[in-house]
Parts: structure tokens; C-alpha cells; sequence
């Protein structure tokens, strides 16, 4: 190789190179990491007789979509359209009697969990039949949010819930621009056309606007929770400021109705819906085996990019 020909960049700072293009888009990894388009087959996992509760799975990071591609890497996520198919085909099955959410996430994108909210209330209001939620280690935010869907909900005795608010975060990459010799220009529409772009620093009028944006956002999460749970507005208001619960706090507040155990959640369906014996199922893929309830345990989570979040604890990467 011929002097000065070498490469003199610190591997810290390729490190960082990739990194910046991969969050300007300038660089596309292609992974299939997408499910198999199978029909969900139903699968029993405990329980007997003609009667079903059908267990609905709420766990990871809540995206309005659960098909992310290389972001997958990074753990399990829930979407409104899986949700959306399981209840479409328990639609079609009168031996469904009642719902069981069993629900461990720390919320997400703003839309997800308000799609995910809006498709169980349908589903109950059509149906009509009863739907538990179960809370377990973690319900925070639009994990939250989702379990106001149901008639009941029961939290586990170390289950952190809570955390109502929403939050808007962004990466400053000027910095890092700066650092590894980027520049970067952009030719707009108007002035607001790259609005909250992680290449500048955001501007007093920005924060401003997305401020305008959060308080609405925020507004609707109260008025959820005001409405499902038969709260005022004063009783909301006081723990409606981001802060995460235990369950007994939760309890007392009158934000969940019990503290229990998913077989307390599962007990308390099948007494809603006037069963003396029922069969547990959940939906899975084909080759998919989940031989018991606990069988859907979360994974870590995180992902990139700005987006609106009802979500507790802030990842790496929002």
C-alpha cells in the first residue's frame, strides 16, 4: 500500500460513521426477519371443556407494526395488526367466551397503543364479552394504556405500572457531524419542512410546537384513563405526570381493581362470562410452540429514530 494511502480515521470514529448512515438512511441492511404468512392456528394450554378465554399476548415494545426488519434484532415487539388478527378469527368463534390481555410492556409508539386500545374495545363492544388484563413485571405507559380496554384489571403483586405521559426525544447528531467531517445540506418547502431533524438543533418555535403536540397527546391519555376507570380529572391528574407505580399504589389509586397472579386474571374471566369450566388458547404460527401461559416472555427492546411514545423508561435510541 502506498504511504498515505491508509485509512486514519480512529475505529471509534467508523464506528460512528456507520451509525450516521444507517440513521440517514444511507445505508439499507436487508434481513428477512419476518414472519412466515401462515394462518394462525389455535393451540390450547390448559384447562378443559367446549367453552374458550382467549389469551391475547401485549408483550415487548408496542410499534404500529411488529414487522420491523433489522430492528427486530433488538427484541420483541407487539403491533395493533397482530392484535388485530387474533380477534378477527376469535370473531369467527362462538366458543370464545371471554379475554384474557396478558400485558408486559413499557408501552410505545403513541398510535400503536391507542390502535391496540381501540381494536379490544370494539372487539368487547361487539362480541360482548368480558376482557381481563392481566399486568405483569411491566404495564408502563401505552402498556397502560392498552389494559383501559378491559372490564378488569389485575396486577401482579411486583408489577411497575403506570407512567401516564407521553415524550418526544431526538438524536443531535451536529456534534457527531462535526467530529467524523459530514456536512450535511437539505433543500425544503417551507421552513418547517424538517421540523425536529436530528441534524440541527431544535429551536425554541420547534420545542414549542412539539409541545403543543405532546399536551394533546397527553390530554387523550387522561381522558382514557378518566373514562375507563370512572376517575376525575383531579384523581388523574395526580399521578398523570410520567411517574411509574407498584402495584399496591396502583391499587389505591383505583388505576387496577386487584392484585393478583394471571391465574387470578383467568379465574376472574371465566367469572365474568359465567363459566364453570373453560379452555385457556392462544393464536401462534404454525411450528410455534408455546406449551404453557408463561411461554411468552418478553425479550429487551429498543429502536431508533424520533417518534411520539407513550413509553416508561427512555431506551437507548429514542
Amino acid at each position: 500500500m502506498r504511504h498515505g494511502m491508509r485509512a486514519v480515521l480512529p475505529r471509534t470514529g467508523w464506528v460512528a460513521l456507520l451509525l450516521l448512515l444507517l440513521a440517514a438512511g444511507c445505508i439499507t441492511v436487508k434481513v428477512n426477519l419476518f414472519e412466515d404468512d401462515k394462518p394462525l392456528k389455535e393451540q390450547v394450554v390448559s384447562g378443559q371443556g367446549r367453552d374458550k378465554i382467549l389469551l391475547v399476548d401485549l408483550s415487548g415494545l408496542m410499534l404500529e407494526t411488529s414487522r420491523r426488519g433489522i430492528w427486530s434484532l433488538l427484541g420483541k415487539t407487539v403491533g395493533p395488526n397482530r392484535v388485530k388478527e387474533e380477534l378477527e378469527k376469535a370473531r369467527k368463534d362462538q366458543c370464545i367466551k371471554a379475554v384474557v390481555l396478558r400485558i408486559d410492556s413499557p408501552g410505545g409508539a403513541v398510535s400503536a397503543a391507542d390502535m391496540i386500545y381501540h381494536e379490544v374495545t370494539q372487539f368487547k363492544q361487539e362480541r360482548q364479552v368480558p376482557v381481563v388484563a392481566c399486568l405483569m413485571s411491566l404495564a408502563a405507559s401505552g402498556g397502560y394504556y392498552a389494559a383501559l380496554a378491559a372490564d378488569e384489571i389485575v396486577a401482579h403483586p411486583t408489577t411497575l405500572t403506570g407512567s401516564i405521559g407521553v415524550v418526544a426525544m431526538k438524536f443531535n447528531l451536529r456534534g457527531l457531524m462535526n467530529k467524523v467531517g459530514v456536512e450535511q445540506d437539505t433543500v425544503k418547502s417551507g421552513p418547517w419542512k424538517d421540523f425536529w431533524s436530528p441534524f440541527k438543533p431544535a429551536t425554541e418555535a420547534e420545542k414549542q410546537m412539539m409541545q403543543a403536540i405532546i399536551d394533546d397527546f397527553h390530554r387523550r391519555f387522561v381522558a382514557v384513563v378518566e373514562h375507563n376507570r370512572k376517575l376525575s380529572r383531579k384523581e388523574v391528574g395526580k399521578v398523570a405526570d410520567g411517574r411509574v407505580l407498584i402495584a399496591s399504589q396502583a391499587l389505591d389509586l383505583q388505576l387496577v381493581d386487584r392484585v393478583g397472579y394471571l391465574e387470578d386474571a383467568l379465574q376472574a374471566a371465566k367469572k365474568r362470562a359465567g363459566l364453570a369450566e373453560a379452555k385457556v388458547v392462544l393464536y401462534s404460527r404454525p411450528d410455534t410452540y408455546r406449551p404453557t401461559v408463561y411461554s411468552l416472555a418478553p425479550e429487551l427492546f429498543s429502536d431508533l429514530g424520533p417518534q411520539f411514545l407513550y413509553l416508561w423508561g427512555v431506551q437507548p435510541g429514542f
